[in-house]
């Protein structure tokens, strides 16, 4: 097929280049994955049909499709060119199609991390299909890499790669990596399948913390006496605590007189929020100002008119969907997850978006829960309570220290 390469800039057409079935495509939230892969497609794989494995949001706002008709395919075969069927799924139903053969695949997002249901069937599509991956955030460990390593034939199976390369430590009750041995192999095999885009943004991302209150008494209540001021219960489980901690900070009410400043100031917000509870209390801005919402229950579009607010959950709207009517994002309270902290970022930054400056806003507090993740995130790390839980258990982490 003849596709036009004016479709491309010229950063993904170097990356077209360097790709090869089995690559993973590496490029930062808004770069233009999807089409780059398309686009590889058509000059490589044209005439095998294409499955496109997304997540559940992105396969139902029907953005694959879109970037598929700018090359005249489609999902009904009949009106394709050359009658190649697209077939776009979530990583869900990714089982439906093991015994698929003889096509291309695109896997876009990463989601083949550790050795579940999702791993065992990836690995069973690409025995025999062409494929590619995509991700805005490759693995953090190596441990992350093993589902692809296999599937390009690196390694015969999990226990092959721990074999040959990874060393636990022996003083713990659970499995934990001490070190990893032959790092030089592993590195050249990481160089041998992913492909870098250098993107170059044109916009330039504007990061603030605003400092938010917090009830200091009620939080030393739970991590002191550990009670529970939610239940008027003592705390018996770790998890609780932590459930409890996060509540008594995240629903302070400067962080909601810290929303209607920055609605003021930029008019329209998009809200990205952990629990239940903060919506709750941002709900409350719908006697003020249009408010949808995006989360397990509802899935609004984007409100429309000069001043609005547009709440997501994290785990149900931090990808999938992109928005170039404005260009401010607050996060209410942070996630734990730096890759899904870095996907919410994302919605805003477009290529195609009309703002030279993008505005990030995180709301935090000085206390030692929201300074633990947050320097977690700084360094591009996930929060882990489990190594909180020790000193938690001791009483060592006390407001003020």
């Amino acid at each position: 097929m003849t596709s036009s390469k004016s479709k491309l800039f010229p950063y993904q057409l170097d990356a077209v280049n360097q790709l090869k079935t089995g690559s993973v495509l590496c490029g930062g939230v808004g770069s233009g994955k999807s089409i780059t892969s398309i686009f590889y497609y058509t000059q490589q794989e044209f005439g095998k049909d294409l499955y496109i494995i997304t997540t559940a949001k992105k396969r139902d706002s029907l953005d694959w499709e879109r970037e598929c008709a700018r090359f005249a395919l489609s999902t009904d075969r009949d009106a394709s060119i050359d009658h190649i069927l697209v077939k776009v799924d979530s990583w869900n139903n990714i089982k439906k199609y093991i015994d698929v053969k003889d096509a291309f695949f695109i896997f876009d997002e990463q989601r083949v991390v550790g050795s579940g249901a999702w791993v065992k069937s990836f690995l069973k599509i690409t025995k025999q299909n062409n494929w590619l991956l995509l991700s805005a955030t490759p693995g953090d460990t190596w441990m992350d890499y093993i589902p692809v390593f296999i599937a390009n034939g690196f390694y015969k199976n999990r226990t092959e790669f721990i074999r040959r390369h990874v060393v636990y430590n022996s003083f713990v009750r659970f499995p934990k990596v001490d070190r990893y041995v032959e790092v030089g192999r592993l590195e050249r095999l990481k160089r041998d399948i992913l492909v870098t885009m250098k993107y170059k943004k044109p916009t330039t991302s504007i990061h603030n913390n605003i400092f938010a209150e917090y009830d200091k008494e009620k939080l030393k209540l739970i991590t002191q006496k550990r009670w529970n001021p939610f239940t008027e219960e003592p705390i018996k489980q770790v998890s609780e605590l932590f459930v409890a901690v996060r509540r008594v900070v995240n629903s302070h009410p400067s962080r909601f007189d810290i929303v209607k400043e920055l609605l003021e100031k930029h008019r329209k917000l998009i809200v990205f929020y952990n629990f239940n509870y903060e919506l709750d209390i941002l709900r409350k801005f719908k006697d003020q100002v249009e408010v949808a919402e995006w989360n397990g229950h509802k899935h609004e579009p984007l409100p429309k008119g000069e001043q609005w607010l547009y709440l997501v959950q994290y785990l149900a709207g931090s990808e999938g969907w992109n928005c170039i009517e404005t260009n401010v994002i607050v996060f209410y309270s942070l996630n734990y997850s730096y890759r899904i902290m870095t996907q919410a970022a994302g919605r805003i930054d477009r290529m195609n978006t009309p703002f030279a400056n993008l505005y990030y806003y995180r709301i935090v507090s000085t206390s030692w829960i929201d300074s633990a993740i947050k320097k977690a995130i700084m360094n591009k790390k996930n929060f882990n309570e489990h190594k909180f839980s020790l000193a938690l258990k001791t009483k060592t982490i006390i407001e003020g220290e």
